[in-house]
């Protein structure tokens, strides 16, 4: 063929077939999206993860520090070394060792000369909570002015080169601490500091003050001495020209310089070559060229690679999940996409019939299809790729360039591969095999059983190795789930046609129409209707897995945050708590019960950890544990026996190891009490998981009246159950009634645990990766559906109106039209159903939700590992879709042809 015949021909093609060109367009252009979108997005979580998990450390952990100590400093003039100029320009000569992409906050940086030894002023007007002097680190910093605010005074002048007497400043926070003011005089060892002026910092949390929090406040320390004394601390603000005169003190004088890490712009795929840097600066060559400029002793320190490190596991015990939800979705789209190009060929299989029996080349054939795909299918992908790096955040650009271009080169090939295989060899119109004749090949036998020993390892492998055990994702453990869904659609294809069979023989002899047609027409279905079963199959298989992958971690962080706090919500105080208080908790929207709890910790005998001694009401408390599903218990277990004999006790299963059953003594505040372990649970809400005694309040009231009603001995611990508590009248309630001396009420609210859990930025984005592959999992198999449904709606609807014509009424037509989609769809449904329960009963072993579940836990944790659960709404809810989906697009196309006319129907699409 010519040129311009190729052209015509592909413009006669797009012309003629604008519905098949803009759904295939549509198909491309969605799967390229998400397939691009997908690498961003897992970029664009790890950053913002890699990022939290530097900024939201305290200062002190993402900083770098360098230090040189006095005994380090060797050069001719000591003093010179420790003058203000000099420190600048190490300063700078320091910064510039910094290479991306350790980025530092420059406005936050400090340097300057330091005591390490607390000097002890021995003014007698000092306050001095318990004996011993006030010990005091004097600091000669940079860019003070910058930083606070001069509310009384001034700033301090350098003293003269050998002055005994140096000015500083001190924060207001420390003058009323220490009772300084403006004009007061501390004697030193070896220097006299007279106060001139009273700062403000500008921002006492941020890098510059909170790091060595002395320099913002006082603070109370305990001495190492016997019996421990308590004394002040505080830090003086010395004018940076005064480093040399801290070298005359006994306060072991340091240079230092600490740069805050800028994490702003950070990325996760800069992390490691941030650690690196951090690594080199504390033990490697960059050490050495920072002693180059600051002496041969300086260290540097920074915790900032710890963090990074602890970022780099949590990232990689959630890759392997994520990498599940990723070879689940690319594997059903792919098949979708495949699947496209498969009922497009058989669609146009007497068109490539016709043209192969006139002597079209096998490779010129291909070729015109590939460049009719190709004309559609690349643009698509070209604009879906376009699209995903212009609305999803991220940085690399290649992986996702790459996944679209692998989307449409699939969509170009798809159709002429396909027809390629079909057509290899000229032949007749003759029908094709339909799936109640057809045979399966020993080729195709072949590949099915390489599948099934394929997803046997990767079961294996996945049920041993767990996805929490690191060393990054294996693609054979991912695809577990997606292999599993693979074998049980070619064992259902294989199976397929035998209940067709069965069915259509007792149909054949009842005297209905629309029963053995429809089984009849389900069982000549051409071969090829085997794909949509396969991408239905896997589709439901992906979106019940993950499913269930979501509901487990929802139920995980829901028993996280009840363990946490026992109920709804938890008031508790170091001191007995206020007797309105109940009342008043009572009172506030959505509380159900208010359960008072004494709650004290004894000592054990045995020298092990203390036992937890939970005394309560036992009806209410027993309503508790029941509405909580910690330790349910009936209240007569806690019966009081009257007289002198043991009561008795519910106790956690690691005191009954420890002491068995016998009766034992406690001593608590109100008298000695003798019990005996009459029933044991593993957790009660006053003290999940602890080792725990529970008694009968009343029978603790019996034995000692007098001082179980001391108010010194109430309640401690006030438990809230309930559904959608009012959580700010909550607050307003026990702000109300906390004590304006004495320790304050604390409020834990179960929502608000649960929140604390899913916060972190590295598991939000995860999970959100994860919804979103789940539904576009599931919105493909709907696609297939409707797909299959499509390929065979002309044959159909020409089927309808011949019957018609032949009387057969409108409400028999839409009966059949339901009949013949509901084989495939129930099938579908069924079988997704089936093989998501069995693909989670087992990879349920080797799946380990705590790294998306819950905050720092790489594997596990106080809850030990999250493993997977079936979730029936999961299961059920994708595959009842399918089937819905399958009657409405039957009923709808029965409805729309009972609208037209017999004769338009019968002509339209007609063949010879």
């Amino acid at each position: 063929m010519s040129a311009l015949t190729w052209t015509g021909l592909l413009a006669i093609r797009l012309r003629t077939a604008r519905g098949a060109a803009l759904a295939l367009g549509t198909l491309v252009l969605v799967t390229a999206f998400l397939a691009a979108a997908f690498p961003r997005g897992v970029d664009a979580y790890e950053t913002r993860g890699v990022r939290h998990a530097l900024g939201a450390a305290p200062p002190e952990q993402r900083t770098v520090e360098i230090s040189v100590a006095r005994g380090d400093v060797t050069a001719a003039d000591p003093a010179a070394a420790y003058r203000a100029a000099e420190l600048g320009r190490q300063d700078r000569a320091i910064r510039r060792q910094f290479e991306e992409p350790l980025r530092v906050s420059g406005d936050q940086a400090l340097y300057g000369v330091r005591t390490t030894k607390a000097l002890n002023a021995r003014d007698s007007w000092l306050p001095r909570p318990e004996g011993p002097d006030p010990a005091l680190s004097l600091y000669a910093v940079a860019d003070l002015a910058r930083h606070a605010t001069l509310t009384r005074g001034r700033l301090p002048r350098g003293a003269a080169s050998g002055a005994r007497t140096v000015e500083a400043a001190v924060t207001v926070s420390t003058a009323r601490t220490l009772g300084l003011r403006v004009g007061s005089q501390l004697h030193l060892p070896g220097l006299t500091v007279r106060i001139c002026g009273l700062l403000t910092p500008h921002d006492p949390d941020g890098p510059y003050w909170a790091v060595d929090p002395l320099m913002a406040a006082a603070r109370q320390d305990v001495s190492a001495g016997t019996p421990p004394q308590k004394y002040w601390r505080a830090g003086l603000l010395l004018s940076p020209q005064d480093g040399p005169a801290l070298t005359a003190t006994e306060g072991e004088p340091e240079k230092f310089w600490r740069y805050p890490v800028d994490a702003s712009a950070l990325t996760a795929q800069e992390a490691p070559r941030l650690r690196d840097r951090l690594v080199s600066l504390e033990h490697g060559a960059a050490l050495a060229k920072v002693r180059g400029v600051a002496g041969g002793g300086a260290l540097a320190d920074s915790a900032v690679d710890g963090l990074l490190d602890g970022f780099a596991r949590m990232r990689a015990a959630v890759a392997p999940v994520i990498a599940v939800a990723a070879f689940g979705i690319g594997t059903v789209a792919g098949i979708v996409l495949l699947m496209t190009g498969a009922l497009a060929a058989a669609r146009r299989g007497p068109e490539l019939a016709l043209l192969r029996a006139r002597g079209a080349s096998l490779a010129g054939l291909t070729g015109q299809l590939a460049a009719e795909a190709g004309a559609v299918a690349l643009p698509a992908a070209a604009a879906g790729g376009g699209l995903a790096l212009l609305v999803v955040p991220g940085e690399r650009v290649l992986p996702s360039l790459l996944a679209a271009a692998g989307t449409g080169l699939l969509g170009t090939l798809a159709l002429p591969l396909r027809a390629a295989a079909a057509h290899r060899r000229p032949r007749t119109a003759a029908r094709a095999g339909d799936l109640a004749t057809a045979r399966p090949s020993r080729r195709r036998t072949v590949a099915e059983l390489t599948v099934l020993v394929l997803a046997a390892g990767a079961v294996v492998a996945l049920r041993r190795r767990s996805t929490a055990a690191g060393g990054g994702v294996d693609a054979l453990v991912s695809a577990a789930p997606v292999l599993i869904g693979v074998i049980a659609a070619l064992v259902l294809l294989r199976l397929y046609p035998l209940p067709l069979r069965l069915a259509a023989r007792p149909a054949a002899r009842t005297s209905g129409l629309t029963g053995f047609l429809a089984l009849a027409r389900a069982g000549r279905a051409p071969a090829t209707a085997g794909l949509p079963l396969l991408a239905l199959l896997v589709a439901l298989t992906t979106a019940s897995f993950g499913g269930s992958v979501l509901a487990g971690i929802a139920t995980a962080r829901d028993r996280a945050a009840l363990t946490a706090v026992g109920a709804e919500a938890r008031v508790f105080a170091d001191k007995p708590l206020p007797a309105a208080l109940q009342r008043a908790v009572a009172a506030v929207p959505g509380v159900g019960d208010a359960v008072p709890v004494r709650l004290s910790v004894q000592a054990a005998d045995d020298g092990g950890p203390p036992l937890y001694l939970v005394i309560a009401d036992p009806p209410a408390y027993s309503r508790l544990a029941r509405a909580t599903g910690l330790g349910a218990f009936s209240a007569a277990q806690l019966a009081d026996p009257g007289g002198d004999r043991p009561l008795p006790a519910i106790v956690s299963p690691r005191v009954l190891a420890r002491f068995g059953r016998a009766p034992m003594a406690l001593q608590p505040e109100f008298g000695q009490l003798v019990i005996r372990p009459t029933a044991v649970r593993t957790d009660t809400p006053a003290q999940p998981g602890g080792d725990f005694v529970l008694l009968n309040a009343r029978s603790v009231a019996r034995l000692h009246p007098d001082t179980y009603a001391d108010p010194a001995n109430g309640p401690t611990l006030l438990l809230l159950s309930g559904h959608s508590l009012d959580a700010g009248a909550l607050r307003a309630a026990v702000r109300a009634h906390t004590p304006s001396a004495g320790p304050p009420l604390r409020l834990a609210l179960r929502s608000a645990e649960r929140a604390a859990l899913a916060d972190s930025p590295l598991q939000q984005g995860a999970e959100r990766l994860y919804t979103a592959a789940v539904v576009a999992g599931a919105g493909f198999a709907l696609l297939a559906l409707l797909l299959s449904l499509l390929q065979a709606a002309p044959q159909r609807t020409q089927l309808l109106a011949r019957l018609r014509t032949m009387g057969l009424p409108p409400a028999q037509g839409r009966r059949l039209m339901v009949l013949e989609a509901l084989p495939q769809a129930l099938l579908a449904a069924a079988g997704g159903a089936l093989v998501g329960a069995a693909a989670i009963r087992l990879l349920s072993a080797g799946m380990d939700l705590a790294p998306l579940a819950l905050p720092g836990a790489s594997g596990g944790g106080a809850l030990g590992a999250v493993r997977l659960r079936t979730d029936a709404a999961s299961l059920l809810l994708p595959s009842a879709g399918v089937v819905v989906l399958a009657l409405v697009v039957a009923l709808t196309q029965a409805w729309l042809s009972e609208r037209r006319r017999e004769s338009a129907e019968l002509r339209m699409g007609e063949r010879p």
